[in-house]
């Protein structure tokens, strides 16, 4: 057989293959060569038969001649059907048999059913079968469709469609059936529609995903009504039978996001729902374009309706306004179909953000997309994860209300020629005149608002021209002399003179009081013609028999350019034809250019598929969800990219982007084709520098720059730009310039007609223009300063690019300051704060700052004429009358500038300089707020920034985001620098910034010429490498009790052994955590026991957690030794024991006593004192030592410190008289056992939202290591520690798709409901379940020690541990999780919550249990970005230490209580030798400027600290 014959018998196998032959008929002998016709002989066979499109074309010459013989055989049966001749019945038969052989009788495959949807309701049959090509294959017009060709137009009209006979089940529901929370929100209907009636049992019956597909004006919003009211009705409570129905709904449980695609659509789905719901006091609220919602106005809050990229932004903020979206249960989706349209790539983002939140929460929220009819309404319901059997609901046109019979009208004429403009005002004309005279009411809407009267204009001059004016007459109105009176009140002079014609204007431009006044003309039918722009379809819902759309070319500020009429305009102009229950039918004309018909007429009419746009979008969306935490690699990208449209178009019609036949084959779900995309996108965010991509694994990490960008929604090619063009140092004319060229701006074109203006602006510009008028740049850079001056623009264009550059303007410059700081860049900061604040306040830095207040004129003309020169704090300083004086006003006027400049947010700061180091200063910030709080003007709060910058003004050394509020009069603020080699430079600068007022803000100079640094540190003992020694050494009984867990002592022990356990020196051992110094001073302890033979040892401790364990410890060991251990914190503590004792106490119990003792009686029986973690010393420790040094010091008492690493330990072994030989002080580095320590940086202030973020590295940190080993994570409060838990288990389960949690697999269910049932907090199992446990205070004892038991034994994997507890933690792990280092503070009395940081010796602690002998330990460290460098200097060289005596009432209060005890302490040289012992009598001559002093003089320091504590207690020197 021929191969061209072969091409033949399978396009017979193919349905309707006669259809087929014409089409390729049609195509194949047209003279156009082989490649110019693939496409279309592609499109015509499908792409599932590629193959053979390409054997029809290699072999077109044999086929066409085939071809040829069957379409003329069809023709002749065709046309000769009533006569059938012998040899024609043959070549028939002779077909048929040919047909039937080529036809396999068993092909080994049974072909698919195609599927059908029980939801779907057309008058078409085709469209169950919605398939189409890879090609987009176009479906037909509908019958009856009539192509007219006229000399001026082309036009085709498309009828109405054919009703869809309703089945024997349906039936329209009855409101009174409803219940009664339902039926309160249905006023004024009898019955649901037919639509809603079909939807409804899915919609208020079920919680399934929604796609429903109608007209526009069907009744879709009522849909979407009764999936809010589902949610409504499933936070309901139970309540009594006489309470009312919004008594019962819990408002604060849930939050529904209903997105429509235009900020006019938003408003009239918040007017009509807040009217629907007021019954039930369900707050409604829009959230569109630069507005915000404060956190009480989120909270009060239950529904939001906002547009696409809006709630994009608002989901990309981890904090505010984007913690909705953990609380949302509803999301409402109108006008879906805009997937086809470039905005769709932000509908996808949306969407997908939102599955991949259900599944990362496991939460539910329902999904419910609105749209018009769309021809591929199955893709988009398997986006939207819809049940194709459930929740799909399709209805096509013949649903309308009224049925619309549609005009598509081709104007012939050169796009945008004159010849073209005619023929369109001749046509407009035409039809509308037509329509007049059928007595119908003609909409006209057109799309600016001067073309409204332009176009009423000459449609009354034609009908003059023409003659038939009297048509349009509205005169025998019965009352059209009523609305002539009312129209001769109003002042627009356009609209008096079209009403006597019968014609109206509409738009928004107009007062609110003319617009109702058309509206009501209209309704009323006292004008038959209303010239109208889209926003009256979209706002107001005025219906007429007829709707023309004059132009499809509108203006896009967003591009600078006129643009195609959006479809979703299109449709909904169309929605308003025909007036339901008044007719019987409506018409919509939209006369477009010739070259746009066609696309006109495939969008309206669903022949084209909606194809996916998420491409151009990707990169920026990649980047927003790496900045969000939601993807951290490859592999969660291409999970992500799997909830796209994008993917879901790309397995139906893989040839539009670009996948090849073989791809689909070979990897059906797209995988290989996914990790592509992804890969191109993060290398492009990588070139950006916005993310590290670290190729061999895969992994994302998001940089300031991406962060910065996902926040304020910039594109990736912008910060590309910045890259280019951002230097330390600019001018206020660089920046702009710079901002100007972002490529948001890059589609605003300069045309000829405005350069004139633009020019007249640029001369009245305070910033030079870089580029003028030439370039777009330029022009938006003219723009932009033009909005901040106030100038008004003339040009209808300029004034749309005006609004679009200061909308984009005010966010780019966010992102760019954000950016300075983020780079450190002092100057270029403080310029960018306050054009930032311009833009936003339209006021620039050098004008009045009081015009941010509500001033009259007369008073603000006062201040500029007469008081320019004075700063608001000196106004603020002067009275009414001098103040109305000094402005040529009354005190009326002084009065209202006085109350103004006392409310401008002014700081008064102080500071104090204390350094921690020779090399590290801390500046200690005092910040009052000094200015009077108005609510009405301040809010809830003041947000400000505070920097530190180099005395060169170019670098920010530390910074912070802070804010006012009205119950806190001052913050705490505390800034950490380094200086290079100790060497302090000239002076530092404070910058105080408001970050919403313009002027507010004030520099203060830090001259550091008087800094007193402390000398570098010389006394750490270098770690020499020694054998190790045996625990035999020690030749006594010890060895035996301790030989069970200490075999040889290790390098710091052996080091140190013979200084402590051989000598009677006075010691001081500062070593790392896990050094083994417990067990060395423990073998000291015993060696002076089992020597002094009858003497006391007493041990000192910070905390009582420390002295219970410590106590526990030597009881092991005490019996063999012949020892008491006892736990003293009574008198009997200082008082001598009869039989060799080791006394425990804790810091707090010592001071006590000696408090109540005669200092001058010595203590002659103490023969050791063990002074356990010095690090933790405060004011209390050290007082409590410092009086038993004095008690002490002619006994011979010996004193050893113990200590984790000290930045400087010399002052401390100085202070308990060590001397220098005496002295072990190794540092971090020095420890044995392996430490691995990663720290992760976060910009999220502390919150929720922050916590959320760092779930998923914590739950990575977790599984870095084996199973087998345990974790413990950090958090900063015990209110925290269940819900990040919960946190974890989640993050937890997605990966390892399993419900057991961290719980290892071997753990039977039976051995753990053993130790469950012992548990008095029965909510503990759920955790424990997931290998999940907690501790800390608040649970009960034997609670937490059946944890511990679990814990010990690995079945709990997971400690959560508050800071608080991290002292009494007994337990070490394997990895160890800081999840932030800010902790919320309330002061005594104040009602304001203050943020505050770990100390460093906490986070020593919590890093301490990290370290283990069996195994390298991981200690993780999450915290904010400003504090890693400091936190990381003192965690790698030493805890800083520094008295906290001066700071304390702990010194007063002694004072006062010895006072009684012993009154010869009033000597004021008593005093002074009793301070000498103090730690805080080395630090004052070490480190005099930490305290306040000028020099190093040591008694004349103590001398002023006495004279001050006796002045204080009224007592004499």
């Amino acid at each position: 057989m021929n191969e061209h014959k072969t091409c033949l018998l399978k396009l017979r196998r193919k349905p309707n293959s006669e259809i087929l032959y014409k089409a390729l008929y049609s195509v194949l002998s047209s003279d156009r060569p082989n490649d110019d016709i693939s496409g279309e002989v592609a499109d015509i066979i499908g792409f599932e038969d590629i193959d053979l499109a390409m054997e029809i074309l290699d072999y077109r010459v044999l086929i066409l001649q085939e071809l040829h013989k069957d379409v003329l055989l069809q023709q002749t049966e065709a046309s000769d059907a009533h006569y059938l001749s012998a040899s024609m019945a043959q070549r028939r038969m002779g077909k048929k048999f040919e047909d039937n052989a080529a036809r396999p009788l068993f092909s080994g495959t049974m072909q698919a059913t195609s599927e059908t949807y029980p939801h779907v309701y057309t008058s078409t049959p085709m469209a169950q079968g919605n398939v189409l090509s890879q090609f987009g294959t176009r479906y037909l017009l509908p019958m009856g469709t009539v192509r007219q060709m006229n000399e001026e137009y082309e036009e085709v009209i498309i009828p109405p469609a054919r009703p869809v006979p309703p089945l024997v089940t349906e039936r329209l529901v009855p409101i009174a059936e409803l219940d009664d929370l339902a039926r309160g929100c249905f006023p004024g209907y009898s019955t649901l529609n037919r639509i809603q009636s079909i939807v409804y049992p899915t919609a208020y019956k079920s919680n399934e995903n929604l796609l429903v597909c109608a007209p526009t004006g069907a009744g879709k919003t009522d849909v979407a009504m009764l999936t809010i009211l589902r949610v409504l009705y499933q936070h309901q409570i139970i309540a009594h039978s006489n309470s009312q129905i919004r008594d019962t709904i819990c408002r604060d449980s849930f939050k529904i996001i209903y997105v429509a695609p235009m900020k006019a659509l938003a408003s009239e789905i918040v007017r009509k729902l807040c009217k629907r719901l007021k019954w039930l006091s369900i707050e409604v609220r829009e959230l569109t374009g630069d507005m915000q919602m404060t956190k009480s106005e989120i909270a009060q809050t239950q529904i939001i309706v906002t547009t696409p990229e809006k709630w994009d932004v608002v989901t990309r903020k981890p904090t505010g306004e984007g913690e909705l979206a953990s609380s949302i249960k509803l999301l409402i989706v109108d006008e879906v179909h805009l997937l086809n349209e470039e905005r769709g790539a932000v509908i996808e983002t949306i969407v997908a953000r939102t599955l991949r939140q259900v599944e990362s929460s496991q939460s539910m929220i329902r999904i419910v997309g609105l749209s018009a009819t769309l021809p591929n309404y199955v893709d988009v319901a398997d986006f939207l994860c819809v049940s194709r059997q459930k929740g799909l609901f399709y209805f096509d046109s013949s649903f309308r209300p009224v049925p619309l019979e549609q005009h598509f009208l081709g104007i012939k004429g050169k796009p945008g020629s004159a010849l073209s403009k005619k023929n369109l005002d001749c046509v407009t004309f035409q039809k509308v005149s037509e329509l007049v005279a059928q007595g119908h009411q003609v909409m006209v809407f057109v799309h600016a608002r001067k073309e409204t009267v332009k176009t009423a204009m000459g449609l009354r001059e034609m009908s003059v021209f023409e003659g038939n004016a009297e048509d349009f007459s509205c005169e025998e109105h019965p009352q059209w002399n009523f609305f002539r009176r009312d129209i001769g009140e109003s002042r627009n002079r356009e609209m008096k003179q079209l009403f006597d014609s019968g014609f109206g204007i509409h738009h928004a431009g107009m007062l609110r009081s003319d617009r109702n006044m058309m509206e009501r003309m209209f309704d009323a039918r006292a004008i038959k013609v209303l010239c109208c722009t889209a926003t009256l379809a979209w706002g107001v819902n005025l219906p007429a028999h007829a709707v023309i759309i004059k132009g499809t070319q509108v203006y896009d500020s967003s591009r600078g350019s006129f643009v195609d009429l959006s479809v979703l305009d299109v449709l909904q102009v169309f929605g308003r034809a025909g007036r339901p229950g008044l007719e019987t039918s409506g018409e919509g004309y939209i006369c477009t250019t010739e070259d746009k018909l066609q696309h006109y007429l495939d969008a309206v009419t669903s022949q084209l598929p909606i194809e996916s746009q998420f491409k151009g979008g990707m990169v920026d969306a990649l980047n927003a969800e790496i900045s969000l935490g939601t993807v951290a690699n490859t592999r969660d990208a291409v999970q992500w990219l799997g909830y796209t449209y994008l993917f879901v178009r790309m397995r139906k019609n893989p040839f539009v982007y670009g996948i090849s036949r073989e791809s689909t084959g070979d990897d059906p779900n797209l995988g290989s084709k996914r990790n592509e995309l992804i890969t191109e996108a993060a290398q492009k965010l990588a070139d950006a520098r916005m993310i590290l991509f670290d190729h061999p694994s895969g992994g994302f990490t998001i940089s300031d720059l991406g962060r910065i960008a996902a926040k304020y929604y910039i594109r990736h090619t912008s910060i590309e730009r910045f890259n280019e063009n951002f230097r330390p140092k600019m001018s206020e004319a660089d920046i702009l310039a710079m901002l100007c060229m972002s490529t948001e701006f890059e589609q605003i074109q300069v045309r000829e007609t405005e350069i004139k203006e633009l020019e007249m602006l640029m001369g009245r510009m305070p910033c030079d223009v870089k580029g003028g008028t030439d370039t777009s740049a330029g022009k938006v850079n003219i723009l932009l300063q033009a909005f901040v001056s106030r100038e008004v623009v003339e040009d209808f264009a300029l004034v749309s690019d005006m609004a679009y550059a200061a909308q984009n303007g005010s966010r780019i410059v966010r992102a760019l300051l954000e950016i300075a700081i983020s780079r450190k860049w002092s100057h270029v900061a403080a310029i960018l704060m306050g054009l930032s604040k311009a833009v936003e306040k339209r006021l620039w830095p050098f004008e009045q700052p009081l015009k941010q207040f509500e001033l009259k004129p007369a008073s603000l003309h006062g201040l500029q004429e007469w008081a320019d020169e004075y700063s608001v704090m000196d106004l603020a300083s002067l009275d009414a009358t001098a103040l109305g004086k000094l402005v040529h006003l009354n005190e009326q006027h002084g009065l209202a500038i006085l109350n103004a400049a006392k409310q401008f947010p002014v700081a008064r700061i102080t500071y104090d300089l204390k350094p921690l180091g020779s090399d590290v200063l801390k500046l200690a910030l005092h910040v009052e707020r000094a200015f009077g709080w108005n609510i009405k003007v301040h809010g809830s709060a003041e947000p400000f920034w505070l920097w530190v910058e180099d005395h060169e003004g170019l670098t920010i050394l530390q910074m912070t985001h802070l804010a006012f509020h009205q119950t806190s009069s001052f913050l705490k603020v505390d800034f950490v620098i380094a200086i290079p080699d100790g060497h302090p430079p000239p002076s530092l600068t404070l910058r105080w910034v408001s970050d919403r007022w313009v002027g507010a803000e004030m520099e203060l100079p830090v001259p550091l010429d008087g800094l007193i640094m402390p000398d570098p540190p010389q006394c750490h003992s270098p770690l020499i490498s020694l054998p190790f020694l045996p625990i035999s050494v020690c030749h006594n009984s010890v060895v035996e009790a301790l030989s069970g867990r200490v075999d040889t002592l290790n390098n710091i022990q052996t080091q140190c052994f013979w200084l402590l356990s051989n000598t009677k020196l006075h010691s001081l051992l500062c070593a790392p955590a896990g050094s083994g110094k417990s067990t060395l001073v423990q073998l000291a302890i015993w060696s002076n026991t089992l020597k002094a033979r009858g003497g006391c040892t007493l041990i000192v401790t910070p905390q009582r957690s420390v002295a219970t364990e410590t106590v526990a410890e030597l009881k092991l060991v005490s019996q063999a030794v012949g020892c008491a251990v006892e736990y003293s914190v009574d008198e009997k503590t200082l008082v001598q024991p009869k039989t060799p004792t080791i006394r425990v106490t804790t810091s707090t119990h010592l001071l006590r006593l000696l408090s109540g003792r005669n200092l001058f009686v010595p203590i002659p029986w103490l023969d050791l004192v063990i002074c356990e973690n010095l690090e933790q010393l405060d004011a209390t420790y050290e007082l409590g030592i410092s009086l038993l040094r004095f008690a002490t010091q002619f006994t011979p008492t010996r004193f050893v410190g113990v200590s984790q690493s000290i930045n400087d330990p010399a002052d401390l072994a100085d202070w308990i008289s060590v001397d220098p030989i005496a002295i072990c002080s190794f540092r971090p580095r020095d420890r044995d056992q392996p430490l691995s320590f990663s720290a992760q940086t976060f910009t999220i202030p502390h919150s929720a939202s922050l916590f959320k973020a760092m779930a998923k590295p914590a739950h990575s940190a977790i599984r870095s290591v084996p199973l087998e080993e345990s974790a413990i994570i950090f958090v900063p409060s015990r209110g925290q520690s269940r819900t990040i838990a919960l946190e974890l288990i989640t993050q937890c389960s997605l990966e390892t798709e399993t419900a057991r949690g961290y719980l290892p697999n071997d753990v039977a269910d039976e051995f753990l409901e053993s130790y469950c049932a012992r548990l008095q907090d029965t909510t503990l199992i759920d955790f424990i379940s997931k290998g999940v446990g907690f501790f800390n205070s608040g649970i009960k004892r034997s609670d937490r020690n059946i944890m511990l038991e679990l814990y010990a034994e690995g079945i709990l994997r997971v400690l959560i541990v508050p800071r608080e507890s991290c002292w009494s933690l007994p337990l070490r792990a394997a990895v160890v999780v800081v999840m932030g280092t800010q902790y919320t503070h309330m002061e005594p009395g104040d009602k304001s919550r203050q943020t505050r940081d770990y100390s460093i010796t906490e986070l020593v602690r919590m890093q301490s249990r990290a370290v283990r002998h069996t195994g390298t330990g991981h200690f993780h460290l999450f915290c904010q970005l400003e504090a890693l460098d400091t936190f990381m200097r003192f965690l790698n060289d030493g805890v800083p230490l520094e008295s906290q005596l001066q700071e304390s009432p702990v010194l007063e209060s002694w004072y006062k209580t010895q006072r009684v005890v012993a009154p010869d302490i009033a000597s004021k040289q008593q005093l002074t030798d009793i301070l000498s012992f103090t730690f805080f009598s080395r630090r004052i001559a070490s480190n005099p400027s930490y305290y306040g002093f000028s020099d190093t003089k040591r008694d004349e320091s103590l001398s002023r600290i006495v004279d001050k504590l006796l002045h204080d207690d009224g007592g004499t020197a």
